[in-house]
């Protein structure tokens, strides 16, 4: 396909699809669906060969979350029968962190519910980040926290953060009708903060909000604007308990062809595949790993991701690496950008992020493509965490 060959030769140059062509994508037919995948795949490829980095979550405070984001388990007025409790111990967060990190990953996502960090959350945070780093030579240490106020990213980065995670979800356009308590620009702002800082700055989407593709394209293109290091994809799930729980639009294909879209428009950043991926790929999650070069390994925040020794064999058995702590993750003129601004006192970023805690007017039917039975509820594939941080029992790791 010519749009295909145009796409991998600009993703090359990194230089910037037009709307269009990242819209034609979207569109493409089951036919040429594996044509998609290997376009994709060269660009992947070209700036971060075959490795894949894992990206390890400790929800540091679950639920009680006083903001109302439809997505969202932990969100004010969730039925979602999820694990409640307050903030782990830094001795806690670290142990939990470990076995992460003995699992294989480069990246710790340290990540608590609530709108943001009062001060005192934020010294909080700093004592957990020392005493992940003391325990874990070597180790990425990335804070979501929610909205900062000034000051805040540069404590964090001071307490030893290597990046901040704050999430776009979804067009500008659409966004007030996914969430009332905060709006579009907060987020913004607060990925400026981080990236200001000189954290590495990592944002990212929710598809499967009953969004269109325009919508999915505007989020994309917003995103690269604002020159993360990370993008994380999260396909929604949809808790039972949530107003987004009837919500089920994706299918595996739809997945793969929103990632590879992700991949083009930001071809030189790390493109992680974040919560959901084993509810909407499913068998196809291999597949996607010749798009993306991250994952999480494990849990997610509320909810039960694949075995890590299942995430461990499946990138092997597709014929990838895991990427090691000794290896940059981005390309090198990426890295050399970052030490030069960071250098010229404006900033840096040099790494990777987190997803959101529960993984657009809505469309008024969802978005079916032909063939497919993507209205089909998989709720047997919704799993609560119920191990790991918050609990007596061993983490999934």
């Amino acid at each position: 396909m010519d749009l295909l060959n145009t796409l991998v030769e600009k993703g090359l140059r990194r230089e910037l699809p037009t709307r269009e062509e990242a819209l034609a994508v979207l569109a493409t037919s089951d036919d040429d669906l594996l044509d998609v995948v290997a376009a994709a795949g060269k660009v992947r490829r070209h700036w971060f060969g075959r490795r894949v980095k894992l990206n390890y979550l400790v929800n540091l405070k679950s639920g009680l979350c006083p903001e109302d984001c439809s997505y969202c388990s932990q969100r004010l007025g969730s039925k979602a029968e999820i694990l409640k409790y307050t903030w782990l111990k830094p001795d806690e967060a670290s142990q939990a962190a470990a076995a992460g990190v003995a699992g294989g990953a480069k990246r710790v996502c340290l990540v608590a519910s609530g709108r943001g960090p009062t001060d005192r959350d934020v010294d909080r945070v700093a004592q957990t980040i020392a005493a992940v780093k003391e325990q874990n030579e070597g180790v990425e240490v990335c804070a979501c926290l929610g909205l900062l106020s000034d000051g805040q990213a540069e404590r964090l980065r001071g307490a030893g953060a290597d990046a901040y995670n704050h999430n776009l979800n979804t067009s500008e356009a659409t966004y007030a009708d996914i969430t009332k308590t905060h709006t579009y620009a907060d987020r913004v702002d607060t990925v400026q903060k981080a990236h200001a800082a000189g954290l590495s700055a990592c944002s990212g989407l929710i598809a499967g909000m009953g969004e269109r593709d325009e919508d999915l394209v505007d989020v994309v293109f917003s995103l690269r604007e604002l020159d993360p290091d990370s993008v994380p994809v999260n396909f929604l799930i949809p808790f039972e308990g949530t107003p987004l729980a009837k919500e089920w639009n994706l299918t595996p294909q739809r997945c793969l062809r929103i990632l590879a879209m992700a991949r083009f428009v930001c071809p030189d950043i790390e493109v992680r595949i974040a919560g959901g991926r084993e509810v909407h790929l499913r068998s196809m999650q291999p597949l996607a790993l010749n798009i993306a070069n991250s994952i999480f390994l494990g849990d997610y925040l509320t909810s039960e991701g694949q075995a890590g020794k299942d995430d461990l064999a499946m990138i092997a058995d597709a014929g990838f690496e895991v990427e090691g702590t000794d290896q940059v993750t981005l390309p090198e003129h990426r890295v050399d950008a970052a030490a030069a601004a960071d250098a010229a006192g404006c900033g840096s970023h040099g790494g990777g992020g987190c997803g959101p805690c529960g993984s657009g007017e809505p469309a008024a039917e969802p978005v079916a493509e032909a063939g497919t039975d993507a209205n089909e509820a998989r709720t047997d594939l919704v799993a609560v965490r119920r191990r790991g941080a918050g609990t007596d029992l061993a983490p999934n790791a």
